[in-house]
């Protein structure tokens, strides 16, 4: 770990969107090139009506619930994905997220919150805790990233099991996103943005 510090000692984590635009953002990048993304997001942008100055704008939960699945779909969303978004937004808009309360809540009560909501998996989840609400010891051990980073600089690229990285990652805590952090960026220098 102390390599990978010195080697990516100038990257940094940096929070820059609002709960529902972080979320909205990943259930839009599920399962597709972060190209394909941006590009879907900021013509999701379009037909809520934000202009394309506007990319690095929060999305309105608002701005989602006046659309429907077909007006959410034109922006090149599956089906599921546009009932997805509309679920997210209408637990925000409900008050079934509980964003004023989540900075005295520990990790699993949000992830509980954020799993209830459709198309938030733990993964997802965890991804929020990182990279909104910049938790310091979240390990996530879904990610593919993380076991592939663990199994490059720990085990000399061998198979690695879940156990063996949780044991692995014993040594980073309290600070397991800051393991997980250096060992993305031994894989991918550019950081990826939420």
């Amino acid at each position: 770990m102390r390599k990978l510090i010195a080697e990516h000692s100038s990257a940094r984590l940096y929070s820059r969107r609002d709960p529902f635009t972080t979320l909205a953002r990943s259930i839009v990048g599920q399962q597709i090139s972060v190209k394909a993304a941006q590009s879907v997001w900021e013509r999701l942008l379009a037909v809520v009506g934000n202009g394309p100055q506007d990319t690095r704008s929060p999305l309105s939960v608002e701005g989602v619930l006046v659309l429907s699945v077909e007006q959410i779909r034109s922006a090149g969303l599956s089906a599921r994905k546009a009932d997805y978004l509309l679920d997210l937004a209408k637990h925000f808009h409900e008050g079934a997220v509980h964003v004023s309360q989540w900075e005295g809540m520990d990790d699993e009560a949000i992830i509980d919150e954020l799993v209830d909501i459709r198309g938030i998996g733990r993964w997802t989840a965890e991804m929020f805790l990182i990279f909104h609400l910049m938790r310091p010891n979240v390990l996530p051990l879904d990610d593919l990233g993380l076991i592939k980073g663990i199994s490059q600089n720990y085990f000399s690229g061998e198979p690695v099991s879940r156990a063996e990285a949780r044991d692995i990652a014993e040594a980073w805590a309290p600070y397991r996103t800051v393991g997980t952090w250096y060992l993305w960026r031994s894989l991918d220098p550019v950081p990826s943005e939420y």
